[in-house]
Formats: C-alpha cells, structure tokens, sequence
C-alpha cells in the first residue's frame, strides 16, 4: 500500500480531486454529510481549515479546573448516579483525582454508563463551573488515560461541524488525506520566495495547520499559506492591469487656459490634496495609455471640481467628456452647478437622464454625434445604445460603486480607448484597495477645505426625540435647514418603524408647525423631487423628511442639522454620507442619531464609531472589520474573495508583501517565461486559485 502511495505523480492542492467517499472508513453515509460542508474532494477537505484549537498539553488539578475558560484533567472514574425522572433522566459521572471531585453531566449520553466505568482513569477537557455546591462539567471530550499518553498531538484542531459529524471523524478523516496524498502535494510558491521568508514546504505547512505540534510552528505555517494566497491575488490582479495597458494616440498638449480661468473664478484656494491629484490625473491624460484611476475623497473634499478639471483638459484638446451620476436628483444638481462654472468660459455642456422628453432628447444625441457638447452629464442613459460621441476623451463615472462592470465598460466603449475616471465617497479599505482595486492607480482627498468644522454627533435613544426637536428649533430659528431620515417611505405592518410620510406630517403639524417643510422619497416622481429639492437648496423650506434618496451628493450649504431615526437600521457607510450631507460650510453642523432600546452589538458598534469619529477613512476600515469584505463590494466572498487562510481586515502586512512581490515578479517576466518562474506559469495554468474576471472594476 505504502509504495502505491509514493508512485502517485505530485499535484497542485487544488488538483487532488478524489472524492472524500473512497478514503478509508468514509463512504457513501458519512460523505453525503461532508457534502453539507461544501467537502467533496480531497483538495476541499484540506481546505477546511480548524476554527480554533484545543490545547491538551496542559493538565490541572480538579480544584483549579473552573479557574481556567477551557481546563485538561486526568481523573479516576468513581461513581455514577442518573438525574431527573423518566425518559429524561441523564447520566451523572463522578470524577476524582488527589485534588478534589467533579461532576460530569452527560445530556444526551447516557450511553456513557458503558464506557466511563468507574475505576478507569480518563482524560477530560471541558469548561468546569461550580453550580448548586459542586464542580461540573457538561460540554467535555475524553479519552482514556493510556491512549492520551501515547498520543504526539497534543493540540487538537476543531473544525466546523454540521449534523452526523463530529470532531473525532473530522479529525480522523483530515489525518487519513493528509497520510494518503499529503506528501505529494506540490509547492506553489517560487523557491527564492519560500526561501526568503524561511516558509515550510506547502505540505508541511498544511499538515501544521491541522495537526500543529506548537504554537510557533502552526503560526509559520498559517503565514505561509495567507501569503501565499495573497501573492497569487496581487499576481492575477497585476497580470490583469498589464494586459488592460493598450497602447493610443497621444493627446496632443494643451496650454492649460480653460483650467486656469476657472480656477481663478473660485471664491477659494484649492487644498494640498486637490492639487496633487489634479497633477496625478493631468500625467495621465497624456500618457501612452488610457487612465485607469480610482478618485477617493470623504464627503465634501471636493472631488467633483477635481474632476471637472480633468474634464477641462480634456476639452481644451478637442475631445468630449463624460460626467455620470448615480440618481437623476445628484445629475441635475452636479449639472447645475457645473453650467454655473464653466459656461461662461464658453463651455458647452448638456444633461441627459430618462425622463428627457423625445424631442429635446433627439436634439441632444445629434448635438453629442456631431461635437456640439463638450461635456455632458446624466446618469445610466448616457450608455445607451442610442448614444453617439463625437470623440469621446474622458468618462467620469460619480459614486462608482453604485454602477455595475457591463455599466462602465458600456460607456468606455463610446469612445476609442477613452480615459477613466472612478470617484467615490465612500472611502475603500486600504486592503480592499490593494485587492478588488488594485488594477487601478489611486488617489484620495483627505483634507477638507478650510474653515469647515467637524460634525458634532449625538447619540439618543428613542423617547427623547423632544429634547432633539428643541436642539433642531434653534438651528431653524437661526435661519438654518435641517434633514429628517426615516428607514421606510409608508407605513408597514411588518416593521414597526417610522416612515417618512407619516413623520413628514408629524413635523409639519405638531413639531414645527411654524415652519415649511418639504417631502421626498424615491416613490415619488422626479419633477415632484426635483422642484422640492430646489426649493430646500434656495432656502424656501425649513426642513427635509426624507429617506435615504438624500444619501449620495446633495449639497445645500445652509443645512447644519441631520437626524436621523432608527439609525441602528443603518450601515457605517449609510450613517456617514448622511451625516455628510450637514458641515458642507463654515457654520457648525450636527447630526442626531436615534436608535432603539434593544440594540445588537453590531449596531452598538456601528453607532459609537459614528459617535467617537468623523474620518471617512477610519470608518471604512471599522466597516470592513464587521461586515467583511464581499458585503462590502456586493460580491459575497465569491472569486477574488473566496479565501481559504487569509483574511482582508486581518492581513494586510502580508498583503502589502503580496502586492510588492507580484509586482516585482511582473515587472521582471510579463509573460512569466522565466525558468524561475515556471511553476507560478503552472499553477495559473493547471490550478488558478482567483477568476480574473470577478470583482472586476472596470
């Protein structure tokens, strides 16, 4: 048996598909429940990695047992009792060593009567804790004494379990994969790598997961499998972006006037930020290749402008630009304000969203086919088929992460090789930026124009809205605005939460019936959103009840209160462009978050970061800790994110190391042709661990 083991040809992890079925004790029964795992394979099998470990290497006394969150014992059978009456009546052993005696509850395993006979000597390991005058345990593992000692794994791995499995045939089956085909497992990581960072061959460090025999072998053996994970992401990612470097036509240099004129029209001084960015994008736009670029900025650092820079440039050489936003309310503000800017510079600029009527709409298109608009700005219509550019030079696409991959790559595809310009406000884990986006460069905003104070955040718990009302009266009485946001638009039978339109009456009734308020939610028609949101951006009405329509974009610089109810209802992301639609100005803002009596602690948590910090950035990452990154990007740990050892939020030392050597080893071999590199070569080739294609950004 054991040389037809060692004739069996070396494989790639992901290629040792033998079914779990035909390994030794296993069968059709206990496979099917594997199956429930998602374990069909050998290669899935030794992907199911223990959830913790239990330590066996340290034994206390009974007396000290309870002291301990998890304690190891040798102990002496010497009596058993039965409690409770009937067919309900459990077992109770009673266990003894030189210290002092416990009781054992076996709930469910009276047939342990059989097995712990008193007399024998045992190894127990369970959480003891002292109730109704004695020491107990309920949850424990054992076996007996002379086996315990003869056993070399002393750290016994505990893995996700479903019905029918237990840890014992877990473990067993694990150790039988790992005899069988565990030696012939191949390295996937390049011999100057591994050596460098003096990380275990694959199969021992796959062994040392399951079976470590110490704390500092199974931590290099962990590092070594992340690492390894994470160096062939940053190579799939890398690989992706050089294939994505096509070579155009360079953009013939411009004198820069049209930027100049604006920028001179500004009532302000750009920050530091904004002109290092602008540097960043201008480089790009005449380079050899289409930019790629992901613009991060927190809510009101001025992005927008940033961009419509880029556009300016892009004009001044003849060409067209692309401005999208995500709802038709943020297009037609982005579009008023733009007109405002720069057609007086002469400028030509247009807004097409759906609700266009037939005839301006065929006025339009024919303007955009012939080079009659410069700039155009609307939402999703804008990559219709139906839509011609003349020449299209830049397309800048607003809150990206709000359009799908077919999206953008429709409106990329209405120009030649056109430059991209991602923007969002919803700043991205630096972890996720080095992963799902790490195809692009990237910038970020941080610094905020000067004279704008940080928003002051209250926490309230619900029945003490009158005490926010009185707070909000001031701000209005001042000549201020304010938003109310609900979770639900109506009424619902299911969710007892309030809803916008009945809070919408509330306010104007009972609260502040001496002010004007206006209503909006998505339900209603865009004409009728469209003409409340003027009247709040002039002024005209006090307060807002809305839902979270308001989130992304709207910018009325008068407006210094939000409140918003059921904020446990809310993500970290959500709570944070809401608060950011308040302190868009120098006037002091706040922001009223009022939650519920019964809180998770989730939302706990998710309201005291909102409490405790206003940096975009340092939420995102808080974000990315609780929800994980697939909930994130809306990509549910499928393809780039379906890991097996590394993890995002935990990781991101050795992702960085990732990135730098995926990097170096592309910079080096593009077509991975070196001897040195033909084992990466094979392992993309034969067992690629990540899908180009998924959590694609354009």
């Amino acid at each position: 048996m054991k040389d037809d083991i060692c004739q069996k040809p070396p494989v790639f992890l992901r290629e040792l598909n033998r079914h779990v079925r035909f390994l030794k004790g296993v069968g059709p029964r206990l496979s099917a429940r594997f199956e429930k795992l998602g374990i069909r394979t050998v290669a899935e099998l030794l992907h199911h990695i223990p959830r913790q470990y239990e330590d066996r290497r340290e034994i206390s006394p009974i007396r000290e047992a309870a002291k301990k969150p998890r304690a190891n014992v040798i102990a002496e059978v010497v009596a058993f009792d039965y409690i409770g009456r009937g067919m309900k009546q459990t077992l109770k052993v009673f266990i003894r060593d030189s210290s002092g005696i416990a009781a054992l509850l076996c709930f469910g395993r009276n047939f342990l009567e059989r097995v712990l006979t008193p007399g024998a000597r045992f190894f127990f390991s369970g959480t003891f804790t002292y109730r109704f005058g004695e020491l107990q345990c309920s949850n424990f593992e054992y076996v007996p004494e002379a086996e315990y000692a003869q056993s070399p794994a002393r750290i016994l791995p505990l893995y996700p379990l479903t019905e029918g499995l237990s840890q014992k045939i877990v473990q067993r089956t694990v150790g039988l994969a790992l005899a069988e085909d565990g030696k012939r497992i191949r390295d996937e990581l390049p011999d100057d790598l591994r050596v460098r960072y003096a990380y275990p061959a694959k199969a021992d460090a796959l062994e040392s997961v399951h079976f470590p025999p110490d704390e500092g072998t199974l931590s290099r053996a962990r590092e070594a499998l992340i690492y390894e994970e994470l160096f062939y992401l940053e190579l799939v990612i890398n690989r992706r972006a050089l294939a994505r470097r096509v070579n155009r036509a360079m953009r013939p240099a411009v004198p820069g006037q049209l930027k100049e004129r604006l920028l001179s029209r500004l009532p302000f001084n750009l920050t530091e930020d904004q002109t290092q960015v602008m540097r960043e994008i201008e480089a790009d736009l005449f380079s050899p290749f289409p930019m790629r670029r992901l613009l991060e900025g927190d809510v009101g650092t001025g992005k927008t402008l940033v961009g419509l820079v880029a556009s300016l440039t892009v004009i001044e050489a003849g060409e067209q630009a692309v401005f999208m936003a995500p709802t038709e309310l943020l297009a037609r503000q982005h579009a008023a304000h733009i007109a405002a800017l720069v057609e007086p510079l002469g400028v030509r600029t247009a807004l097409l969203t759906g609700s266009l009527d037939e005839k301006s709409r065929t006025l339009l298109l024919q303007a955009l086919a012939e080079g009659g608009i410069d700039l155009v700005i609307g939402t999703h219509a804008l990559f219709s088929e139906s839509v011609a550019y003349r020449k299209l030079g830049l397309v800048i696409i607003d809150e990206q992460h709000r359009f799908g991959v077919l999206q953008r790559k429709a409106l990329t595809e209405k120009g030649a090789a056109p430059d991209l310009l991602l923007m969002t406000a919803t700043p991205i884990p630096r972890s996720l930026a080095l992963t799902a986006f790490g195809d692009l460069d990237s910038s970020r905003i941080k610094t905020k124009p000067a004279g704008r104070r940080p928003v002051v955040t209250h926490l309230t718990r619900q029945g003490n809205e009158t005490r926010v009302y009185e707070r909000v009266r001031r701000e209005l009485e001042a000549g201020h605005q304010a938003y109310f946001i609900y979770p639900l638009i109506e009424e619902s039978e299911k969710l007892d939460l309030k809803n916008a339109v009945g809070m919408y009456e509330h306010l104007c009734t009972k609260v502040f019936p001496e002010f004007r308020f206006g209503l909006i939610h998505s339900r209603l028609p865009e004409d009728e959103k469209r003409r409340t949101m003027e009247l709040f951006a002039r002024g005209e009405l006090a307060g807002l009840a809305a839902t979270s329509v308001v989130e992304v974009g709207v910018d009325v610089r008068n407006a210094t209160c939000m409140v918003i109810e059921h904020a446990e209802r809310f993500g970290l992301s959500a709570l944070h462009q809401l608060r950011g639609r308040v302190g868009r100005s120098d006037l002091q803002a706040y922001a009223f978050l009022i939650y519920a009596h019964d809180l998770t602690e989730e939302a706990i948590r998710r309201l005291l970061i909102m409490k405790q910090t206003t940096d975009g950035f340092q939420i995102a990452e808080e974000d990315l800790r609780i929800r994980g990154p697939g909930a994130l990007l809306g990509v549910e740990q499928s393809g780039y994110f379906r890991f097996c050892f590394a993890d995002l939020s935990r990781d991101i030392r050795l992702l960085a190391r990732a990135k730098a050597d995926a990097e170096s080893v592309i910079r080096e071999d593009p077509g991975l042709l070196q001897p040195a590199h033909g084992m990466i070569r094979e392992v993309l080739e034969k067992a690629p661990p990540f899908q180009a294609e998924l959590a694609d950004t354009g």
